[in-house]
């Protein structure tokens, strides 16, 4: 029965880090859109979460089935419910990102000048897929990653992306005043940027989640 259980544990979390492949490539993608105004890349970037929704529920179908086949005791139980927890921020991450591709190709064939603040932007984006990222290399190697510290990592991250998203926002802002007739469009756009400063608070989200499956304690998501 447990060789069984963690056969099933296994193919759950090979669907979790395709996952989060689809979304740093998704990502990836998008960000390669807006630096080289490249439209078949933004495509590319929709393409790669096309089947986000449908992913996602394919995973909690199994971890449900997981539950109930094999009726997990309490340390099986912290990481089924880690996993659900962890999957639901993922599809967030996800449709976020998917969003983001569509509106910044908008955003940049309208009137508003984008360009002044593409060093930032930029940043904004890798620091958001960076966080992404530390949190696939810890997942695929859980049973060795020091959850601690990859959390560590991942706070910089979001601290960073914090920081450069506050940037944005004055700047922004500060445009809004001066061409007034764009207003609309540029609150638009900071809606839009915000999609990207989100997914740090979510790469957060799921890093604190590892290290309650690895050291259990008590589970802090809605509070961080």
């Amino acid at each position: 029965m447990l060789k069984k259980y963690d056969h099933k544990v296994h193919e759950i979390e090979k669907m979790i880090a395709g996952l989060m492949d689809s979304i740093v490539e998704g990502n990836e993608y998008a960000l390669e859109g807006y630096v080289k105004g490249d439209t078949q890349a933004y495509e590319n970037a929709r393409a790669a979460l096309k089947t986000l929704e449908a992913d996602a529920d394919r995973i909690d179908n199994e971890i449900i089935k997981t539950f109930a086949l094999f009726g997990p005791e309490a340390q099986e139980l912290r990481t089924l419910v880690t996993y659900l927890k962890m999957n639901n921020e993922l599809v967030r991450i996800g449709v976020g990102t998917r969003k983001y591709a569509r509106r910044i190709e908008e955003h940049c064939q309208s009137d508003c000048d984008l360009r002044p603040f593409d060093n930032v932007i930029v940043q904004l984006h890798k620091s958001a897929i960076g966080a992404m990222k530390y949190i696939r290399e810890c997942f695929v190697t859980l049973d060795t990653c020091d959850v601690e510290e990859n959390y560590r990592k991942v706070m910089v991250e979001e601290s960073k992306n914090d920081d450069l998203f506050s940037i944005l926002e004055k700047d922004i802002m500060t445009n809004i005043i001066s061409e007034s007739e764009l207003s609309i469009e540029y609150v638009k756009v900071l809606g839009t940027l915000r999609k990207l400063e989100r997914i740090g608070d979510r790469a957060v989200n799921i890093a604190n989640l590892m290290v309650y499956a690895k050291k259990g304690g008590q589970m802090s998501v809605y509070g961080s």
